[in-house]
């Protein structure tokens, strides 16, 4: 891919995986070398919800929910094969393949590397990620892929809103056979939490900013002054996780690994099953690239806080979705280098 197209990618966005390793590191060397620091920020907590990373996470998505412009929904029937592949595969094809693939490894590959709880609460992790396409970070790798823009914006804003409607119900599924018990109560309160109050706040500060101000200076002048807050908010969040972390990571490191690998097998399979879809249906390049980027990338912002919110900082599943961003980044470049150099396949 040459270089003007990673020029494209913001320096924190362009080196997102050695950021989080360092953040992995750091929290864990805080977790075992000053203890009293995530022991006083534990303390902060409502409903089992960690008021410090709730606040980071936040910082997170509230700036990423402003970037979408909902009106573009009216726009829905414009490119209506390309929307029809992107819902298909993230919430009818997406989820359940993770759950079998994660399956699979957790508690079958590598039974005699993880005990069945762990493994139990990695597959939860692992579902959760599954559960949650990607909104923001969408509109880099489509930019990547010289993708359309009123389709990848139109695309992100519908995946939003059936978060809202079918993320409870098919975590609850997924969980609810994989043996784990989730109030409802809770999993409605975490979205409420980190998605109903961002995106609403999002979609208010856009309509007052461009009644005031107009759409250019919003977008040219104001969303400007936020593109570095979600990465710093992802990266303080990282390092507290991984401060809470810290025992379960330094007793099993092979498990970074050992969870990593289900994740990425899982992206390929997803971009592969959208992108290929697309080129059977003769879309063109730039809806296909989008199409196939949604659903192998994930929200991962949103998996982290619910798995915090459920389970706790220091679980396991919060580990399982925290692994989740360190792989996404080198992949979907690995796959917009693909997408790129298969354009020819497609008229």
């Amino acid at each position: 891919m040459p270089d003007k197209k990673i020029e494209s990618i913001s320096f924190f966005q362009k080196y997102l995986t050695i950021w989080v390793a360092l953040c992995m590191i750091g929290g864990i060397l805080i977790g075992k070398f000053l203890p009293a620091i995530p022991q006083y920020l534990n303390k902060f907590e409502y409903a089992k919800v960690s008021i410090p990373v709730a606040i980071l996470i936040w910082l997170m998505i509230y700036p990423m929910m402003m970037k979408v412009d909902f009106q573009s929904v009216k726009d829905v029937g414009k490119n209506p094969k390309g929307l029809y592949v992107t819902w298909i595969v993230n919430w009818l094809i997406k989820p359940f393949t993770m759950y079998g693939i994660a399956a699979f490894f957790f508690h079958i590959l590598f039974k005699n590397f993880i005990a069945p709880d762990l493994a139990t609460e990695y597959l939860a992790g692992a579902v959760l990620l599954g559960a949650a396409p990607c909104t923001a970070m969408v509109f880099v790798w489509s930019h990547l892929t010289k993708g359309n823009p009123a389709y990848t914006v139109v695309q992100v804003a519908t995946n939003d809103l059936i978060i809202l409607i079918a993320f409870v119900p098919i975590v609850k599924f997924l969980l609810g056979i994989s043996n784990v018990v989730v109030p409802w109560n809770t999993l409605i309160l975490s979205v409420i939490l980190f998605v109903v109050i961002p995106l609403t706040g999002g979609i208010l500060t856009r309509i007052i900013i461009v009644k005031n101000k107009g759409e250019k200076y919003f977008e040219k002048e104001f969303l400007p002054k936020f593109d570095n807050l979600t990465v710093i908010g992802l990266l303080l969040t990282l390092i507290l996780l991984f401060a809470f972390q810290g025992d379960v990571i330094i007793n099993n490191p092979l498990h970074i690994l050992l969870i990593a690998i289900p994740l990425i097998i899982q992206t390929f399979l997803i971009f592969f099953i959208a992108y290929f879809l697309c080129k059977f249906l003769k879309l063109p390049h730039n809806v296909s690239a989008p199409a196939g980027m949604i659903g192998a990338s994930n929200f991962f912002e949103l998996s982290v806080a619910v798995a915090i919110a459920l389970f706790g900082t220091i679980s396991p599943a919060a580990l399982a979705t925290v692994v989740g961003v360190l792989v996404e980044v080198p992949v979907m470049l690995a796959l917009v280098k693909f997408a790129n150099s298969t354009k020819s396949w497609f008229k």
